[in-house]
């Protein structure tokens, strides 16, 4: 099983391929995202999790940890080893001590900013359809 939602400067395409050609065994189902890791609710990842837990795989293969999730891999490594599967990471992180503090620091920035950003982009979607006159502002509290 192969999980390889985009990665900046990597398309799926090139990821997929990778995981393809350093397989040993079969690959049973490839799975992509198109949200980024930092979602916590992407149907990619749901896909893997039922997988996981109806038996359907016994190993899920990466590019890197944040294709799968960027916190908490090591919850999910740890629950899909109940189930008997390991996760295999192709490049792992080689980071260590400060480096990997700056890295999750930078990488909780951009979730607060891409969240603030996305609901910008929201109201202003619906301020354009209400001055517009597509759709109606009642009901909703600014």
């Amino acid at each position: 099983m192969c999980a390889c939602p985009a990665r900046p400067g990597r398309s799926p395409e090139a990821q997929e391929a990778e995981l393809r050609a350093t397989a040993t065994g079969k690959v049973v189902k490839v799975v992509r995202d198109r949200g980024s890791g930092l979602k916590e609710n992407r149907l990619g990842l749901n896909r893997v999790l039922t997988m996981v837990s109806d038996g359907s795989v016994t190993v899920v293969r990466v590019t890197h940890e944040d294709r799968l999730a960027r916190f908490g891999v090591g919850w999910l490594k740890r629950l899909f080893a109940v189930y008997g599967v390991t996760v295999e990471v192709l490049h792992p992180k080689k980071l260590g001590g400060r480096d990997e503090l700056l890295e999750d620091f930078v990488s909780l920035v951009t979730t607060f900013a891409g969240r603030l950003y996305g609901m910008r982009s929201a109201e202003n979607r619906r301020r354009l359809l209400a001055e517009s006159g597509q759709c109606s502002d009642e009901g909703n509290v600014a």
